[in-house]
């Protein structure tokens, strides 16, 4: 049994046993086990063969299935696929020669993956990713005069997408590169919106490393340089710095910042119809989500404006599901922190309808369930099935 199959098969173990009430003394004893190997199990210190457990399943009432069942997620997918995306981070400029096609289907390949990104498709993703942005390069250094700068916004797009996989999967480290990677492709595109879509996503590494007040003083440089939002597209660009701003600056506890960017955000979506503007969600039904991500930000005693909302407004189906899964997350932890652990769930389950691979790899999900199951107050064995999906146990 591999090490990491052996911790997980330990983690389940131990956590049928909780469920069970049974000490690890106790369990040993019905599985006709010592109480040292069954310790070793739990902590996947040691693997346990088909007949250990048969006789541990046996003795916790479970099938064995239970204690094997294969929890493969975006993770897995990410590294399978950091082999290739390594290559491409060491590489980026001088890439190996190569098949390339046309620009028309570079198009089209990079749309699929923005598609997927925006549906919360992080597997299928990784799978195309590494691939991809390798031609994708192999296109950029060849690319003639007139087309390198539509190639180089190609290249930050798909990076874009196999970030999300990356980030969402908690390869921090290799999202930070993948944003280095945009960040170097953004500036031979030579164009401010597509460095306005840089900004947004290079926020990942502030809210991750916990650098809120820097990452504000970098969404407001980059605010400076959006062109005047004369237009939808300038409009939208700025708007969605504003949203990412806010959020920020809520994390940072500047709550007089926060709300400043909010209203400019509001202000510029009531000029724009919800879309996505170079791949970023913006509009009215945006910027409703995003003031339910800074209350949550802000925490207490601004909890109540998430739940304001909620109680009159829900996401529309047309928004994209990563959008619409995050705001349940976020609901779910104001809920829950406003002593309304049913509700919490029922958005948890909403949530996981509408992006399965995102909820299940999010952290506060995890943290989340695991604080549902602790309070007891939804219905033990639905609560134990969604802890066992989302690695939770």
């Amino acid at each position: 049994m591999a090490a990491h199959t052996a911790l997980e098969v330990g983690r389940r173990v131990a956590f049928y046993r909780r469920l069970a009430r049974m000490t690890q003394c106790e369990l040993a004893n019905a599985a006709g086990l010592g109480a040292g190997t069954l310790q070793k199990i739990e902590r996947g210190a040691r693997g346990a063969g088909d007949s250990v457990l048969e006789s541990i399943a046996d003795a916790l009432g479970v099938e064995v299935e239970r204690l094997l069942r294969d929890r493969k997620g975006i993770a897995d997918y990410v590294h399978a696929a950091m082999p290739g995306l390594h290559k491409v981070l060491a590489s980026y400029d001088d890439p190996d020669d190569g098949p390339v096609r046309s620009l028309a289907e570079l198009r089209e390949a990079v749309a699929a993956v923005v598609t997927q990104r925006l549906q919360s498709q992080y597997v299928g993703t990784m799978r195309v990713g590494p691939d991809l942005l390798t031609e994708l390069l192999r296109a950029l250094a060849i690319a003639p005069a007139d087309a390198r700068a539509e190639v180089a916004r190609l290249v930050v797009a798909a990076c874009r997408a196999v970030d999300a996989a990356a980030y969402k999967s908690g390869a921090v480290d290799l999202s930070a590169r993948l944003v280095g990677l945009m960040r170097w492709a953004g500036q031979q595109a030579d164009d401010p919106m597509t460095a306005s879509t840089v900004a947004y996503v290079r926020a990942e590494v502030h809210f991750v490393s916990r650098t809120h007040e820097a990452g504000l003083r970098a969404l407001e440089r980059a605010i400076d340089t959006v062109p005047p939002p004369n237009g939808i597209a300038a409009s939208a660009a700025r708007g969605s710095l504003h949203m990412r701003a806010a959020v920020i600056a809520g994390r940072a506890q500047q709550a007089d910042v926060a709300a400043e960017h909010m209203t400019l955000a509001a202000d510029l979506a009531s000029q724009v119809r919800e879309g996505v503007y170079d791949g970023t969600a913006f509009g009215p039904d945006s910027v409703r989500v995003h003031e339910v991500s800074l209350a949550v930000s802000l925490g207490e005693g601004h909890l109540q404006r998430a739940l304001d909302i909620a109680r009159t407004w829900a996401p529309p189906r047309g928004l994209p599901s990563e959008r619409r899964s995050g705001f349940y997350i976020e609901l779910a932890r104001a809920q829950l922190w406003a002593g309304r652990p049913q509700d919490a769930f029922e958005c948890l389950s909403l949530a996981r309808q509408m992006a399965p691979q995102h909820v299940r790899e999010h952290r506060w999900v995890k943290e989340d369930i695991g604080t549902l199951r602790r309070l007891r107050r939804s219905p033990a064995e639905t609560l134990t099935s969604f802890a066992e999906w989302c690695g939770a146990v």
